[in-house]
């Protein structure tokens, strides 16, 4: 019954920081919500007996990735994207993209079976051999096909980022 409602409350608590993060107008606010929302994250990984990940989600994202969006958002001329505001009239295709899109994801993750050997991943056989490993030998064995489909995204985003930012300036 505990575990149940410490794991509600971090879900709960990342599901609404995730919402104010995107909604905030204010980047640093929402740059404090992400703070709190990487918190969580790494709270539900230790919660999941995932130290080595809660341990990475302090370092690289609360700590690395959140410190470089800050610097961004000092560097971005913030007050001429206040005065354009341009958001405000896409707002209900935005809406009703995302929902289309959460609908075509819970469509497609309620089809997926997860059947993974319970004594292959139980938590007494991560202990013993080790959460690093027992992760990179998933992640490069089973689960290799949504790790590099993860990369490309992240990879796409990158280059986006770049092409924006290039646009700006030029």
């Amino acid at each position: 019954m505990m575990s149940q409602i410490i794991f509600l409350y971090l879900a709960g608590v990342i599901i609404v920081s995730s919402i104010l993060v995107i909604t905030r107008r204010n980047p640093v606010h929402s740059i404090l919500w992400m703070l709190l929302l990487f918190l969580h994250i790494a709270a539900m990984y230790i919660f999941l007996n995932a130290e080595f990940l809660a341990v990475i989600q302090i370092i690289i994202y609360a700590g690395a990735i959140l410190v470089l969006f800050l610097f961004i958002v000092m560097l971005l001329n913030l007050k001429r994207e206040e005065r354009e505001r341009k958001a405000h009239s896409i707002w209900p295709a935005a809406i009703i993209l995302g929902l289309a899109i959460a609908a075509q994801f819970i469509t497609i993750m309620s089809t997926i079976v997860f059947s993974a050997p319970q004594d292959r991943y139980s938590t007494s056989f991560i202990q013993k051999e080790g959460a690093s490993q027992v992760l990179g030998s998933l992640l490069y064995t089973e689960f290799l096909f949504p790790f590099e489909v993860a990369s490309l995204i992240l990879l796409v985003g990158m280059i986006g980022a770049i092409v924006i930012a290039k646009k700006r300036m030029g």
